[in-house]
């Protein structure tokens, strides 16, 4: 059978590859099972003949809803092997939301968790081409098992696919500028995204394991904490939730070297008894991404715990990782770091001119690793190019040593009285406050200066700080135009599953008028 030249190149080709030789290692650990890659190999390949048993055919979009197990991986696999095409569900939307994603990318299927069944019931009212609903689960009777599947006999499909082209995700952003949409991510960009990972983080297969507990429906989680991993014989420690001492305690159990965190959950981890610190002995060196990671936050995590945060950077639509800062090399505070192997980075003006070193920009990137485009979005597809270099809506520059930092997102640059104010900035100020656990600045329209700053903090445990006086803080460290006109405390800050502070909620959020006007 012609199984085509370009096979072995494709995400499931490799990880077949991997399981022939590191069959009987631990794939997948967990706190309730542990999968090896020869296991994981034969249960995926179950998924796929069971999937194409049931009339599903190459190129078509099966839709993962799932919390982070080893059926997740097993799930995910499966589809690929069969030439389908994943697409991953937050599991913070809601039904309507489901829906969409479900209608928008053509869903012939299904796979859902037994615990999200209500809310994907309700999606699928509303969903017409849905074929093959497959329950993770215990079977209720209606909709096929995933166990069920796994059991399938007989040899797996072997569909033609050439890795360049055929789609192996396709993951929706959070519609934060209007409906989400869907990044195209074929075999070759993920396939060349992990082997990039794996350069720049020097992954040996025999030492080190990376701890999941971000979300694997989440592009970092999938790429850094799964696919890198399994594609490259390491193993992965799934947690389902986040939570400090249950963190802790499966780093202890399983010997994780690799910790992947948003700043957020480092915030946490910080409030750790010296007890449930001492578990983290066997990490190497931490991950940061999905937002921008506090200075005053990463250097009180490091003389605590005496482990090294690389901080970096990449939106979904590349795959997602393009720059990190080096594990052996200077490690700049603020900066994201260093293009990884593979790919480039620019920084551009509004026209696509390229500036120099030093000059503020959008930062821009090109390789293997930049999706095929946006599903069924052509326009949108190319406003988001200069040529073959993706605009990633970051607002940045590149120093003389090459290092990327970050300034803020282009969409929340505040403009006030023509003067740029990037919120990123004020930040940083406001973390080194002694009494501000988390904080979060955004623009407010003002009719004589055009916007005003206006600034969210969440105090510290048993803190109170008193808005006034944070101004005065804000005032000896920040320019006039900076500094907030109005200080919101917060019992917490809205984010999304990545960690990221959803800044259009609080700008939509109708509550300013209880802020203290200063």
């Amino acid at each position: 059978m012609n199984t085509g030249t370009k096979q072995q190149d494709t995400l499931h080709g490799l990880f077949r590859a991997v399981a022939r030789d590191r069959g009987e290692q631990p794939a997948l650990l967990s706190a309730g099972s542990t999968w090896t890659f020869a296991e994981l190999d034969r249960a995926s390949d179950g998924v796929a003949a069971g999937l194409a048993g049931r009339g599903l055919e190459p190129g078509d979009r099966i839709a993962l809803y799932c919390p982070n197990a080893p059926e997740f991986v097993v799930a995910y696999f499966g589809i690929l092997k069969a030439g389908a095409t994943v697409v991953p569900i937050n599991l913070m939307l809601n039904p309507k939301e489901v829906a969409f994603i479900l209608n928008d990318s053509g869903a012939r299927g299904l796979f859902y968790h037994e615990t999200l069944a209500e809310a994907a019931g309700q999606a699928r009212e509303a969903v017409s081409g849905l074929k093959i609903p497959v329950r993770i689960g215990r079977g209720d009777g209606t909709d096929p098992s995933l166990d069920q599947l796994t059991a399938t006999t007989g040899n797996p499909p072997a569909p033609v696919i050439d890795a360049d082209r055929h789609l192996a995700v396709i993951l929706y952003t959070s519609g934060t500028t209007g409906r989400p949409k869907g990044a195209m991510l074929s075999h070759a960009n993920l396939r060349a995204n992990t082997k990039g990972v794996r350069q720049a983080f020097d992954l040996e297969p025999d030492r080190d394991r990376m701890l999941v507990v971000l979300p694997l429906f989440h592009v970092f989680a999938a790429t850094v904490g799964m696919l890198t991993s399994l594609l490259h014989g390491l193993g992965s420690v799934i947690v389902e939730r986040f939570d400090p001492k249950l963190v802790s305690a499966a780093i202890a159990e399983h010997g994780a070297t690799i910790f992947l965190g948003v700043p957020s959950m480092y915030n946490l981890l910080l409030r750790l008894e010296d007890e449930a610190r001492d578990q983290w002995r066997s990490v190497r060196f931490c991950v940061s991404g999905g937002s921008a990671m506090p200075q005053a936050l990463m250097g009180a995590f490091e003389e605590r715990f005496g482990i090294p945060i690389l901080e970096g950077d990449g939106p979904t639509e590349c795959s997602p990782v393009t720059c990190v800062n080096p594990l052996s090399g200077p490690r700049k505070p603020g900066s994201v770091g260093l293009p990884i192997p593979g790919v480039e980075m620019r920084i551009a003006d509004p026209q696509g001119t390229w500036l120099p070193t030093g000059e503020h920009g959008e930062v821009c990137v090109r390789g293997p690793n930049v999706m095929r485009g946006y599903w069924g979005l052509e326009k949108q597809t190319r406003e988001s190019f200069f040529g073959d270099w993706f605009r990633t809506g970051d607002l940045g520059y590149r120093d003389a040593d090459g290092y990327f930092f970050l300034v803020d997102r282009i969409k929340d640059l505040i403009i006030s009285n023509g003067m740029n104010v990037y919120p990123r900035m004020i930040e940083e100020v406001l973390y080194r406050h002694p009494d501000i656990a988390d904080a979060a600045v955004v623009g407010e329209p003002h009719k004589l200066h055009g916007e005003i700053p206006i600034a969210f903090v969440v105090p510290k445990p048993e803190a109170r700080p008193d808005p006034a006086r944070v101004r005065d803080w804000c005032k000896e460290h920040l320019g006039r135009h900076e500094i907030p006109r109005r200080i919101e405390l917060r019992e917490q800050l809205p984010r999304n599953a990545a960690g990221k502070i959803l800044k259009r909620e609080l700008r939509r959020q109708g509550e300013l008028e209880r802020g203290v006007d200063l």
